[in-house]
């Protein structure tokens, strides 16, 4: 191996662990590594991001897109704690994912100097943390090492993200350390005898319950988990967010079980005997509070099976508890044997025809927004990538979008579990980037949009197509504003928004826009999206009082009312 900066070593350790994007802002704290992007430029390329949040989701939405860890460089201070965002959110979506971050230069350390901060501690691991693993690169030497470390931590056991803080000065010292083969995670099985005391159970059940969630999964581990729920005529959820994991069509599919959850499948879980959760964390979204299965022990026999041995037991006492990566667990129950006769294939049926009620919606006008999503859904091709940030608007997608099973085309949800706003456009540019021969659309708020949509301009810099953006503008931070009806009717403080022109902001940015506010006017509209060269934006005009998929804010701060004077007669 001859001899090259640090810098260098690392750009050549990424290619090695198969990387060929990564997402930052450059700073002067990381030069050397920035040159050899430079001289590697032909083997991967470096998008330079407008802001460090905006790289951290991009980062993010790689790692759940390849199921390998997203990588995003930003220099220290101010560029470590913006991009945290994403680190945040990477930790609660078990995502994983790797942040460099240029650190002060070694003489300089402990001073409080220009921009420092010790990123073990703010980064820190543990439960709670934002972080499976956060440490410094003191020895040029030793860098190749910490980076393959970095890889096994994002992706071992319950996958995460991982922090690497680089002194500016190790980075430009020469080193001849060679570069490490690519890493593989270790799949783990689940216990031959937990599978047996799992069987026993289904045997003893009238009304099990599968919820899937989680990462870790490929297309062979959800094909072995649709096998396990037609063997077993199982009916299956998706935990909050990760409703792409099973075929939303077919028959045993029951619906997601996250925010705004289909009442009567909150019902059907709730009177379960038996729920089988694999590989989803069992999160306060899922469980509706922790209520639709009670912690710490649910009134429900539980199988909770997850990668991760410090989520096993962590919230819930389960009945049975089984380690396993996804793969392997996956393939485990499809191989377990089942009876001719199943007490509850009308339980299951029963299931999957509430979902089907649950797609059937009143008609809102002048804009419909189940319609909009309804039309997407049938003009997209059918492997268009979704994604979105936090705000009610996304209630839409999860109750209209009937996502493919991830074993079709991969992944084709990204959403944060973390509840992070700014998620979805970054997201939607870093899929557009990735896998530019699909078509990805990004629904926001407008509230949502407006954190990073500065990032339409990294779509055009770098030669995204395929990508549509429909910013959904009622003029409010609308999840707030729904909370702050029923909790204080009529006291309307610091929700309201004054927004822009979206679309003419759009055409500043490069992009095709559009200007919608009435059902009809969509679908051609969206038709002309999806025939574009370039991205598009299409700014849609809802009213404010359109707060859910099933309510309105006049309805929640009425029933408010009632409540408080029932409450308070007098």
């Amino acid at each position: 191996m001859t001899s090259r900066l640090a810098g260098h070593a690392l750009v050549e350790a990424l290619i090695a662990q198969g990387v060929d994007t990564a997402f930052g802002v450059p700073g002067e704290s990381y030069l050397a590594v920035l040159d050899g992007f430079y001289e590697q430029r032909e083997r991967i390329r470096f998008i330079a991001c407008r802001q460090e949040g905006g790289a951290a989701f991009m980062a993010e939405a790689q790692g759940k897109l390849s199921g390998r860890p997203g990588i995003c460089f930003v220099t220290r201070g101010p560029g470590a704690t913006n991009a945290s965002i994403g680190v945040h959110t990477a930790f609660q979506d078990s995502t994983p994912m790797i942040l460099f971050v240029g650190q002060v230069a070694s003489d300089q350390r402990d001073r409080e100097a220009f921009q420092e901060l010790d990123y073990r501690q703010f980064f820190g691991p543990g439960t709670l943390g934002m972080a499976k693993w956060a440490a410094e690169v003191q020895d040029a030497d030793r860098l190749p090492e910490y980076v393959a470390r970095a890889f096994h931590v994002a992706m071992q056991g319950r996958p995460g993200p991982v922090v690497l803080a680089l002194p500016e000065d190790m980075l430009t010292q020469a080193t001849m350390a060679p570069v490490l083969a690519r890493v593989e995670p270790v799949q783990a099985w689940p216990a031959p005898g937990g599978l047996r005391q799992l069987r026993e159970r289904l045997l003893a059940a009238k009304r099990p319950f599968v919820i899937a969630g989680g990462s870790g999964w490929d297309a062979e581990a959800c094909l072995a988990l649709q096998h396990f729920a037609e063997n077993w005529a199982l009916p299956v959820g998706c935990a909050f967010r990760f409703q792409d994991l099973f075929d939303n069509r077919h028959p045993n599919y029951a619906g997601d079980v996250g925010i705004a959850i289909n009442p009567k499948l909150a019902e059907r879980i709730r009177a379960s005997d038996l729920v089988i959760a694999i590989g989803a964390r069992l999160g306060e979204m899922t469980t509706g509070g922790y209520q639709l299965l009670q912690a710490p022990r649910p009134r429900q026999a539980l199988v909770h099976v997850h990668a991760g041995p410090e989520e096993l037991g962590r919230v819930y006492a389960a009945d049975l508890l089984l380690q396993a990566s996804m793969g392997c667990a996956a393939k485990a129950l499809e191989a377990l044997a089942a009876p001719a006769m199943l007490p509850w294939r009308e339980h299951t049926a029963a299931a999957r025809a509430d979902y089907q009620a649950n797609l059937q919606a009143p008609v809102v006008e002048p804009l419909d927004m189940a319609q909009v999503v309804k039309t997407i859904t049938r003009l997209a091709p059918e492997d268009t990538v979704y994604t979105n940030g936090a705000g009610n608007y996304a209630g839409w997608m999860h109750r209209y979008i009937e996502y493919p099973g991830l074993q079709r085309h991969g992944r084709t949800q990204l959403a944060p579990t973390s509840g992070a706003m700014g998620y979805g456009v970054p997201a939607a540019v870093a899929a557009a980037l990735l896998q530019p021969q699909r078509t990805v659309v990004n629904i926001a708020g407008d509230g949502d949009f407006l954190m990073t949509g500065q990032e339409l301009i990294t779509a055009v810099a770098h030669g995204a197509r395929k990508l549509v953006c429909v910013v959904v503008d009622n003029g409010s931070y609308g999840t707030i504003r729904m909370h702050q009806e029923r909790e204080y009717p009529g006291r309307v403080s610091g929700s309201d928004l004054a927004n822009p022109d979206f679309a003419a902001l759009a055409r500043a940015y490069g992009w095709q826009a559009a200007f919608v506010d009435r059902t009809a006017d969509f679908e051609p509209a969206f038709a002309r999206a999806l025939a574009a060269q370039q991205p598009t934006l299409l700014h849609l005009k809802l009213a404010t009082d359109v707060s859910t998929t099933r309510s309105t804010l006049s309805a929640i701060r009425a029933a408010a009312l009632a409540a408080t004077i029932e409450r308070n007669p007098s």
